[in-house]
């Protein structure tokens, strides 16, 4: 894509927004970064930050692979978090890349992926496995204090293997995905497939329990969420069972009601190949976008009405974030693409990003 055009894109992302674990501020003193984690081909880690035109901000070399990434409401501050069954996460400066800090989880602890913080910019929030009780999930609590993160304790999930954590509209009930899987220390091998407990569940910042739910097959691993403005909760699953079952990728939960698989086509679930990476909601169109990349697949379907708005090939599809118009949706192999929804017909246009080596998740801040 010419750089013009790339400006051009820039002009759409106007405005503010919270949007599958996105956050979109754009002015044009403050255009929007690109924060993600992504490998190089000698397969060194690295934190980067990109513009939307493809300027690089900063890439800093870290220990261990990261995985999601988020950043405080107030300073310029970013945690990229550790890929279980990673033992650090990196608090950066958002403006030149600078490390920070090393947060290393407790003994017998590793991070799961994925933490939140909440809106008063004081507390953190982290997914974390028990390696004395393997699986036992927990999210590690941690204080910001002198713009560094301190431990200060840690609230059960409720449940086993907890992936992906998020907020509810409120901005004080947490969301977690708790996978279902027990894994032991520095291991990613499952331990009890024949055994997977994996819940929803909705809980508040003490830890009380609100709510938990599974969905009908006990080997789907609920893993990654988007959440919507009015309270509606998406999740998208990685299965664990037979090659030849037919799996309930997407599921849902909408305010007051169960949490229930979503209306998919049998031909679009064989073509996830039985995972799912990233799921992002678009609260202006009603839109859920889910990326496939075991199946090199990319789909958007209406919030509402469960229709297909797209079935399209893209090559180990990874992260995804909703902007002003449409998603912009990140590749392991190929081009990070803009998908313009504004009409009936939804194109794709290239993005001026490096191809490749994208990890599942990026974050725009």
């Amino acid at each position: 894509m010419l750089r013009r055009q790339a400006l051009a894109l820039g002009s759409l992302l106007l405005g503010a927004c919270t949007l599958g674990g996105w956050t979109v501020f754009r002015t044009k003193q403050n255009p929007p970064l690109l924060l993600s984690a992504r490998d190089d081909s000698d397969g060194k880690h690295f934190a980067v930050g990109y513009r939307l035109d493809g300027k690089q901000v900063f890439a800093t070399q870290v220990g261990q692979r990261c995985h999601d990434i988020i950043n405080h409401p107030d300073l310029p501050l970013a945690l990229f978090v550790a890929r279980r069954p990673g033992t650090e996460s990196y608090l950066l400066d958002m403006r030149d890349g600078r490390l920070l800090q090393t947060i290393t989880s407790l003994p017998n602890r590793h991070f799961y992926g994925h933490a939140v913080i909440h809106k008063g910019g004081g507390w953190l929030y982290a997914t974390e496995n028990d390696t004395t009780d393997p699986g036992r999930g927990l999210l590690g609590v941690y204080r910001f204090i002198d713009e560094r993160l301190v431990h200060s304790g840690e609230l059960s999930t409720h449940g086993v293997g907890p992936h992906q954590v998020s907020w509810m509209p409120d901005g004080e009930t947490l969301v977690v995905a708790n996978g279902g899987i027990r894994t032991e220390a520095e291991s990613r091998v499952e331990m009890n497939l024949n055994a997977m407990q994996p819940s929803l569940v909705l809980m508040r910042r003490d830890g009380t329990l609100l709510s938990k739910e599974t969905l009908s097959q006990p080997m789907n691993s609920i893993r990654h969420l988007a959440i919507a403005s009015d309270g509606t909760v998406v999740s998208g699953q990685q299965f664990m069972g037979d090659a030849q079952a037919s799996a309930e990728l997407l599921a849902i939960k909408r305010p007051g009601e169960p949490f229930v698989a979503f209306p998919l086509a049998e031909n679009q679930l064989q073509a996830m190949n039985h995972y799912s990476a990233s799921v992002a909601i678009h609260n202006d169109l009603r839109l859920v976008a889910l990326s496939a990349p075991r199946g090199n697949r990319f789909f958007i379907w209406n919030l509402d009405s469960g229709k297909v708005r797209l079935d399209a090939p893209l090559a180990d599809c990874a992260g995804i974030g909703a902007v002003e118009n449409g998603f912009v949706v990140t590749s392991g192999q190929g081009r990070c693409r803009f998908y313009d929804c504004r009409q009936d017909q939804i194109t794709a246009t290239p993005l001026e990003l490096p191809a490749g080596l994208w990890d599942n998740h990026l974050h725009i801040a």
